[in-house]
């Protein structure tokens, strides 16, 4: 059975459950977060951002938006699918208290109800003040997920 009481079929093992590739503390942050920032770069390296909304759909980050076809992070995500995403806001401004996550993976771009959503699948996932809340300068997590 899967983190959401679905059987998990992504397993070879019989009865072998996969965890979420986010936190239970990860995934509470992310649904309170109301934009994310989105980075794609073209096959030349230009960087592009962009503060988009968002959602988590299952181990994946899904975002859409109008008219998405015609924005620089299609046109780069066709051809460079590698991508990374923050989010992030201050806990406190005093005591400074910055926390966030950071997902580097890869975009694909596909159809939701008749329009473009990207759905960005992580590889690595980096995250400061959100596991550990400890006062203090955030210790920065860094997981390896695919």
């Amino acid at each position: 059975v899967g983190h959401r009481g679905v059987p998990d079929r992504s397993s070879r093992r019989a009865g072998w459950c996969r965890m979420s590739v986010f936190t239970p503390a990860e995934r509470a942050y992310l649904a309170a977060q109301p934009l994310m920032r989105f980075a794609s770069a073209s096959p030349a390296g230009r960087p592009d951002v962009a503060p988009v909304v968002f959602q988590v759909d299952g181990d994946d980050i899904v975002t859409g938006g109008f008219d998405i076809a015609h924005t620089v992070r299609y046109r780069n995500i066709q051809s460079n699918p590698t991508v990374s995403v923050v989010v992030d806001d201050l806990a406190s401004v005093d005591p400074w208290s910055p926390r966030g996550i950071k997902v580097i993976g890869r975009a694909v771009i596909e159809e939701n109800s008749g329009s473009p959503r990207f759905r960005i699948t992580p590889d690595v996932i980096i995250s400061w003040a959100i596991n550990d809340t400890t006062p203090g300068i955030p210790k920065m997590e860094r997981r390896d997920v695919r």
